[in-house]
């Protein structure tokens, strides 16, 4: 099955692009909008429209085949691809890469993956939301052409043995309605909860923690109240951003004290606290995390797991945060690795690694990347999937459960 032409569209994210170094110097919130100016490159305001690029693949039988490219909320910054302008890339796709797609065969995906997301043009790779929306197209048009989902062909061609399909937790996030938020997710009973945003000294942690401490004694409690069935006992999951690192100063031992005292306080509930430290390079942030990571492990009184984010990017990011044990968990970060192929060998690597495999991406990303990558989280094997896009809460959890429980219906009845 060949491609017979190729069509864009621009479109939005479920959220933002939002410049998270101007926010880290203190911007403040006007309504949903930030004060200041930008500091990040090609940033024009410190939150701004989030942008998407959908590529269509017209296939010969007449089937389209769809993926988004897109890029994280903070693009630009931990070594990221600078911000993705959907006018910028249109252009771009339609001069060097769509001539390349046309008369494609797609019959199978890895080569095909591999290959855009390696290409060189003028000696450069393209930005990773072009590579991630290629490679997303690419795996819809395999799995349409050869009429199974994106998890048969996934385990198909990558030999993943498992024959089993199973459902993969899913983690909300609540951006900024920390409260309001965590109360739909109790109610739909979410496994993971609820990233919250801690990414404000200020505001949303305290110069000595206090903040975020009391935000966790109260988010146990209102758990334990509130729930429908005495079992329900989600994982506690926290994005601080790096802003515990910066309260106390980088000391690994005050970093491990404070995340011990959040543990007893988030207890019975298992905690998870992702991005403690960011020390702005890959090699520092590896190595206080691993410090880190060790501390815990050998103390059996502390029940709080380390998922590392920032700075842990690409496939080559993965495989060095698991190989020196920096984190219990990883994010595979999905817009950040480019072509989904990279996705696919990150959360295996984990998995074989005796990592905590996430896979994660962004509210910044669109229905038809966040129904994919669940597609291959649900391949995989993977610990825990983000619900996205958006910061909403209901319009990811909706997004990404109701496609994970769609293609398990779909496998179950062809195999009965």
């Amino acid at each position: 099955m060949k491609i017979k032409d190729v069509l864009t569209s621009k479109g939005y994210t479920g959220f933002y692009f939002d410049d998270q170094a101007a926010i880290k110097k203190g911007a403040v919130m006007d309504g949903f909008m930030y004060v200041g100016e930008a500091v990040t490159d090609k940033f024009t305001q410190i939150r701004q429209a989030g942008e998407s690029l959908s590529i269509m693949l017209i296939l010969e039988n007449g089937m389209i085949a769809y993926g988004d490219a897109a890029a994280v909320q903070y693009s630009g910054t931990g070594g990221r691809d600078p911000l993705f302008i959907a006018d910028e890339f249109e252009t771009f796709f339609h001069e060097h890469i769509k001539p390349k797609l046309i008369g494609l065969d797609v019959s199978q995906f890895r080569n095909n993956a591999e290959y855009f997301d390696h290409l060189l043009i003028q000696d450069e790779r393209l930005h990773t939301a072009l590579r991630y929306g290629i490679t997303q197209a690419l795996l819809d048009a395999t799995a349409k052409a050869r009429m199974l989902t994106i998890s048969e062909v996934v385990r198909e061609e990558y030999h993943i043995d498992e024959t089993a399909y199973h459902k993969v937790p899913i983690f909300a996030q609540s951006g900024d309605e920390r409260y309001t938020n965590v109360d739909k997710m109790i109610i739909k009973e979410v496994d993971v909860m609820p990233h919250a945003l801690i990414n404000n000294i200020d505001t949303k942690l305290g110069h000595q923690g206090e903040i975020l401490k009391e935000y966790i004694k109260w988010l146990r409690n209102r758990i334990l109240t509130k729930r429908i069935r005495d079992d329900y006992e989600p994982i506690l999951h926290i994005d601080v951003y790096g802003t515990i690192g910066i309260i106390f100063n980088y000391n690994v031992k005050k970093i491990f004290n404070y995340l011990k005292e959040l543990s007893e306080v988030a207890h019975p509930l298992t905690l998870r606290i992702e991005g403690p430290v960011d020390k702005g390079n890959r090699q520092e942030t590896m190595e206080a995390l691993r410090d880190i990571t060790k501390m815990i492990d050998d103390d059996e009184a502390v029940n709080v797991e380390i998922v590392a984010d920032e700075w842990c990017n690409t496939f080559d990011d993965v495989r060095y945060f698991a190989d020196h044990k920096a984190g219990h968990m990883l994010q595979v970060k999905t817009p950040d690795l480019g072509g989904v192929n990279n996705i696919i060998e990150a959360l295996r690597y984990c998995l074989e690694h005796d990592m905590g495999a996430y896979s994660g991406g962004t509210c910044n990303e669109t229905n038809i990347s966040a129904e994919i990558t669940t597609s291959i989280a649900m391949a995989c094997n993977a610990k825990q999937v983000l619900a996205k896009p958006g910061m909403g809460a209901d319009e990811g959890i909706m997004i990404v459960k109701n496609h994970m429980m769609r293609q398990l219906a779909l496998i179950k009845g062809r195999n009965v």
